[in-house]
């Protein structure tokens, strides 16, 4: 089953981009043509590029990686820190801090900072002793770390790989992850640079609707990763719990093994025996003859 099909990309005008004097010529391969001053993205390559990108954001949460979603302009949004929510995924979609991953150790400590505050505004005396313009304060300065820091509360270390939307306007992200030597997985308008990005998936990145799609698209891909982790690990369970049952009935049968072996031990000198008796007759006979 495809992924996405032609017709849903042609209604989210994913096959939009940049007009003709704003491009980057290294996107030219990607373009299919131009229409009144507009670049028209080929779909066809979209589709192949989708399906790279689908199956490797799969496999990597698959294998137990994360990604990160980013996308801080007002038409992504909405879409990234919805997208993420649903595959239960970190995101930030206000602003991206310079070091959120290269000094994600001062960052960790923020986080902290900001729990602190969430947990003080939820108990019932948490502001006790302290005047109104400090409780103003630590409300603003919560608010603030929330907004920045909100969507990747629960990140405890770097991601695996990144989903970025418009890799122009999160070009520190971008520096960052590469520093890092971290996969990032983008939408490419026609005036991107295709080379800063690992897996490419040529389309519209200032449309709201195109932007949901692929969004959307990365995000179910993280689920089925999720859901094949879960099968793997579930039979491996399950084949670790059947060795343990057959090593049970193993051990089980060793002692009747080992009883079997004693009778049949005991048994073997009164077979032994048996010749014995058969030569008296033998004497017997000697003595008559003398």
């Amino acid at each position: 089953m495809a992924v996405v099909t032609m017709r849903e990309l042609l209604d989210a005008g994913v096959h939009f981009g940049h007009q003709t004097r704003r491009w980057n010529p290294k996107m030219k391969r990607f373009i299919l043509t131009d229409r009144n001053g507009i670049y028209i993205i080929d779909l066809q390559q979209t589709l192949t590029y989708i399906d790279q990108a689908f199956e490797f954001v799969k496999e990597t949460v698959a294998h137990g990686g994360t990604v990160l979603f980013v996308g801080t302009k007002k038409q992504a949004q909405e879409a990234v820190q919805n997208e993420a929510e649903r595959c239960g995924m970190p995101y930030v979609n206000h602003r991206w801090l310079g070091g959120m991953l290269t000094n994600f150790q001062t960052v960790s400590k923020r986080l902290h900072r900001m729990k602190e505050l969430q947990a003080m505004d939820a108990a019932e005396d948490g502001y006790d002793g302290r005047t109104k313009k400090e409780v103003l304060m630590l409300t603003r300065e919560r608010t603030k770390l929330e907004r920045v820091l909100g969507g990747i509360a629960d990140m405890t270390k770097i991601p695996s790989v990144m989903w970025i939307v418009d890799t122009n306007k999160e070009q520190i992200a971008v520096s960052e992850a590469e520093k890092l030597n971290i996969p990032v997985v983008a939408i490419l308008d026609t005036n991107c640079d295709p080379d800063v990005v690992n897996y490419p998936i040529p389309g519209n990145d200032d449309a709201i609707r195109s932007v949901d799609v692929l969004t959307k698209i990365i995000s179910t891909a993280v689920e089925e990763g999720k859901k094949a982790k879960a099968e793997r690990e579930f039979n491996a369970a399950r084949e670790a719990a059947g060795d343990e049952v057959a090593a049970k009935v193993e051990d089980a049968s060793q002692p009747k093994e080992e009883a079997a072996a004693d009778e049949s031990a005991a048994d073997a000198p009164a077979k032994d025996e048996a010749p014995a008796k058969a030569e008296a007759p033998a004497e017997d006979t000697e003595q008559a003859s003398e």
